[in-house]
């Protein structure tokens, strides 16, 4: 029996999955790990948080899905991307990761847009604009505020490959992923050397580019002995979060997009071309699958806005749910649906960590509008899931408005799960929406990239083709439907409206 290991390295804990030649999950294991807010805005993590629960995961998969370690022909890497680690010429960690949600970058990136010629020349480049979020105004952000650190660097890697690295010895990453950090020539997949040296950045700090299903690096002595496998198993580049997510949801093909509800929300597009938006509104990325690209637009706090609800104002959904034995989002769910759709005028805005897709604006803000006296829990709780829902149409509608088919959405992520969510996303997308028989993710595809890269399937398509069915359908529902193509419109002038405030408020918080 070939046994594939698909690991992601996500935001709150890293999963790791055992996954059978013929896509068939034997074990799955989740490590949690805590993330570091130490002013507002930032987001840290330390990095062997990541290699500990790697360690303590893969054990976990392989005791309970009774795998023999000979069996293990492959492994793949996910993880959340645009991170920053910084390693020293001895390759330790240098200070804690600054991670994709990290807003300090606001001078950097306007830095990165003057050096570059301007955001036009800047997106002609590396086919996106600079955003907190990415790598590069991390990188300079260090430069400029912590010039003792950056004067011992050696090395940037991403989060998974930080893990890579531990794994292998090798400084590697993927298209998919490197996509992400501003400092590829996303058309020609590979580092954009025109950018970097107007960034005076040298190449030799980032590591040697992989498609996603090639073979970058096999398993250590020192590796293996801590996750109790054979040395020299195959690890393939893997992919960033999303693309490996899209993998696992069958994304490889034209037409079929994905919409991935997790902490932050993803509307996923395969492009067999580099279709680039000009104003920059999404993300144009190498996709994993070899030679093809994607088109992104994300929300940065989606799923992550109902999490802060249950964690804030769910205490008592919380308990309850303890007692049942239940997961505390579907008495939410319940709550939520006795409302009804579009919450009697109450709008949330899901801005709680600034926004990405289609604002760039990491000052916006959180907000409840609208609310009056009739207002309860179930309407705040049901326009927190709308919110999120509305900045997802929002990606949907440009990706559209670029020309790129839509013939199909699939579903995935916390807001998947549920059939309650599941109807709001095909009354707010307008479209019927579908799952899968798989629903693990990054992990799953990239399990499938380890498999087609060792030589069990042609490449990656037929490995999805072989493995992933739809198994449900959720049509719209046309009265529902109505209700939200009005209420959309307010949503996306409410933003407007609020824009200049946004900023002051920010600057009122030191």
């Amino acid at each position: 029996m070939s046994v594939y290991l698909g690991i992601d390295i996500g935001t709150s804990g890293t999963k790791t999955l055992a996954v059978r030649e013929d896509g068939t999950i034997l074990a799955s294991a989740t490590s949690e790990y805590p993330l570091s807010t130490p002013q507002p805005g930032w987001s840290e993590q330390e990095p062997h948080h990541w290699w500990e629960a790697t360690v303590a995961t893969v054990r976990e998969v392989l005791r309970e899905g009774k795998v023999k370690p000979a069996d293990v022909k492959g492994i793949g890497l996910s993880g959340q991307m645009h991170g920053s680690v910084f390693l020293d010429q001895d390759h330790q960690v240098i200070r804690p990761a600054l991670l994709w949600n990290d807003q300090r970058t606001a001078a950097e990136c306007a830095e990165i847009e003057e050096r570059a010629g301007g955001r036009k020349k800047l997106i002609g480049m590396v086919a996106n604009p600079a955003l907190t979020g990415f790598t590069a105004p991390k990188i300079l952000w260090l430069r400029n505020h912590e010039p003792k650190n950056y004067d011992r660097l050696a090395q940037v890697l991403l989060p998974k490959d930080f893990v890579r690295f531990r794994l292998t010895g090798e400084f590697a990453t993927e298209v998919s992923d490197a996509s992400g950090t501003l400092l590829l020539d996303v058309k020609r997949r590979a580092w954009s050397g025109a950018l970097l040296d107007k960034l005076d950045i040298s190449k030799s700090l980032l590591p040697k580019v992989y498609e996603s299903e090639e073979v970058s690096g096999t398993l250590s002595p020192v590796a293996a002995e801590a996750l109790g496998l054979p040395v020299g198993v195959p690890v393939v580049g893997g992919g960033g979060d999303q693309a490996a997510g899209a993998i696992g949801n069958g994304i490889v093909r034209k037409g079929v997009i994905s919409a991935t509800m997790g902490t932050s929300g993803v509307v996923f597009a395969h492009s067999d071309e580099v279709q680039i938006d000009p104003e920059g509104r999404v993300h144009t990325f190498c996709h994993a699958v070899r030679g093809k690209w994607h088109v992104m637009g994300v929300v940065l706090s989606a799923g992550g806005s109902l999490q802060w609800y249950r964690n804030q104002l769910g205490h008592a959904e919380t308990a309850v749910a303890r007692g049942m034995h239940v997961d505390p989002y579907e008495l939410l769910s319940a709550e939520a649906a006795t409302a009804p759709a579009g919450s009697e005028g109450l709008f949330f805005l899901p801005y709680l960590t600034g926004e990405r897709t289609p604002h760039a604006d990491p000052t916006a803000r959180g907000a409840w509008i609208g609310m009056t006296l009739r207002h309860g829990r179930p309407h705040l709780i049901r326009s927190v899931i709308e919110g999120a829902t509305f900045a997802m149409r929002d990606c949907l509608e440009i990706i559209q408005g670029m020309g790129v088919p839509v013939k199909e959405i699939r579903l995935s992520g916390g807001g998947a799960k549920g059939r309650f969510w599941r109807q709001v996303q095909a009354d707010v997308y307008g479209q019927k929406v579908s799952t899968i028989n798989a629903a693990e993710g990054p992990a799953y595809g990239v399990a499938l990239l380890a498999a087609a890269g060792t030589g069990a399937y042609k490449n990656v398509v037929e490995a999805c083709e072989a493995t992933i069915k739809v198994v449900e359908t959720t049509p719209t529902d046309a009265k529902a439907r109505k209700v939200y193509d009005a209420s959309h419109k307010v949503y996306q002038q409410l933003y407007r409206s609020l824009k200049a405030d946004f900023k002051t408020i920010a600057g009122l918080v030191q």
